[in-house]
């Protein structure tokens, strides 16, 4: 036994090769690799490389979603028929993070991608009550699956970014931006609780203002 501090009356066990097992080493922390947003030529080739199979058709809507939509994948995933209103452009996200619930708007064009898989969706024999991004069978897609189908396309789209499910949604709210949308907008439809968060965030993934102000400079 080795008394700690000098202390008698506070012990700890060291075993004979001097290491203590009340000793627990630190982790280290997680690295966080910096957003990567895709290129409007990156998306249509992420999407060209989507086999015009009834999987491939899902996974070019579920690209499209999270492209058009700026949805988090686990809000994609959690969304069912009845969520989806392609008539008024309007998404209801009903899982959304923290709890909450929203109603997202999507262009025209990502819905015709979208119930073009509803479409064989229904014809494959899935009811409405499944999730709209599931399995051939309406089982529901493993989260396993989206991590290796997004670094699996940008592979074979020849994109040397990260691709992942995540890197859409950046990729969404820096194109709103760079369109001008009030930033209240962004806000709402990204499901920050608050505008700083969204100020913060974009700052984060698109920082214009920092690039224009240098783009200004001469020798």
């Amino acid at each position: 036994m080795a008394r700690k501090n000098g202390d008698p009356a506070i012990m700890q066990p060291i075993t004979s090769n001097g290491w203590n097992p009340r000793k627990v080493a630190k982790k280290k922390p997680k690295r966080r690799f910096p957003p990567e947003v895709l290129s409007p030529e990156e998306i249509a080739a992420l999407m060209d490389v989507c086999a015009n199979t009834p999987a491939g058709i899902r996974n070019r809507a579920l690209i499209t979603i999270l492209y058009r939509a700026g949805l988090r994948i686990n809000e994609a995933l959690a969304l069912r028929p009845k969520d989806l209103d392609p008539r008024n452009g309007a998404i209801r996200v009903l899982f959304a993070k923290g709890g909450q619930s929203r109603t997202v708007g999507m262009d025209g064009q990502a819905f015709d991608k979208l119930l073009r898989w509803l479409e064989i969706r229904a014809d494959l024999g899935i009811n409405g009550r499944d999730p709209v991004f599931c399995l051939l069978d309406g089982k529901l897609l493993a989260d396993s699956y989206i991590r290796v189908l997004f670094p699996r396309l940008g592979r074979q789209a020849g994109i040397d970014k990260r691709v992942h499910a995540h890197g859409l949604r950046h990729t969404h709210a820096s194109e709103l931006r760079a369109e001008g949308l009030d930033i209240g907008v962004i806000s709402k439809q990204l499901g920050h609780r608050s505008i700083a968060t969204t100020a913060r965030y974009l700052d984060h993934i698109a920082p214009f203002a920092v690039i224009e102000a240098l783009q200004g400079r001469t020798w």
